[in-house]
């Protein structure tokens, strides 16, 4: 009979032992009466970089949507399939949070791969490409830049594809329109794997910044 991998029985059994047990009460209100997070994170799908455990968040405080290098697309309603358009939709639509965070993070897969066209595609459906594309013209202009290391390059594009996953947040009427009215916040930020920093995006200035913790 097949089961789930064992590391992850191993986890779930601690779980219902240690938090579940002590958030019993939280769960089922959650259950009862439905979530309510303020705050959607649009994040990437990189197991290094789970905003909950970041934000060391409790059950249904987070709304998560998880893709590869945590892009947004602009607004495109052709009849296609759209995950993350229809998670941010439920989001502001149904569950009207009051924050939409794009968090991006260093040694990003997907940005490394939009910094290297000659790759071969994993698949015949080249589908990472495809969505990397949404950063094209960025990382073009980051891989022209013969003054970077590819460190540099690759650091630049991940806190400029965020820039750009907020601008194409802007091009949906429902987000443009309650952020006008000053009831919806769009934020950027960055988390470092390698030392545990978060460089939070100056919404003046698009600068990343390191936040006072106090």
């Amino acid at each position: 009979m097949s089961h789930l991998p064992d590391r992850l029985l191993a986890g779930y059994r601690n779980f219902m032992g240690g938090r579940f047990a002590v958030e019993t009460d939280r769960y089922r209100e959650l259950a009862e009466r439905g979530q309510t997070p303020e705050t959607m994170v649009i994040a990437c799908c990189d197991s290094r970089a789970a905003p909950e455990t970041i934000f060391d968040t409790g059950p249904g405080e987070l709304f998560v949507v998880r893709n590869v290098a945590n892009l947004v697309p602009p607004y495109e309603p052709d009849g296609a399939h759209h995950s993350t358009s229809a998670a941010l939709e439920f989001a502001v639509q149904s569950l009207k949070v009051k924050h939409i965070v794009v968090m991006g993070h260093g040694r990003c897969g997907g940005i490394r791969a939009a910094l290297d066209p000659s790759a071969e595609p994993l698949s015949p459906g080249d589908f990472i490409g495809k969505w990397m594309g949404l950063v094209a013209p960025a990382a073009q202009a980051v891989s022209d830049n013969s003054l970077m290391t590819g460190a540099e390059r690759q650091t630049a594009l991940e806190r400029i594809s965020i820039r750009y996953s907020i601008s194409n947040l802007r091009t949906f009427p429902c987000v443009s329109l309650l952020e006008g009215k000053g009831k919806l916040s769009l934020h950027g930020a960055w988390f470092d794997i390698s030392t545990g920093e978060l460089w939070v995006m100056n919404r003046e200035t698009g600068d990343f910044q390191r936040p006072d913790l106090g």
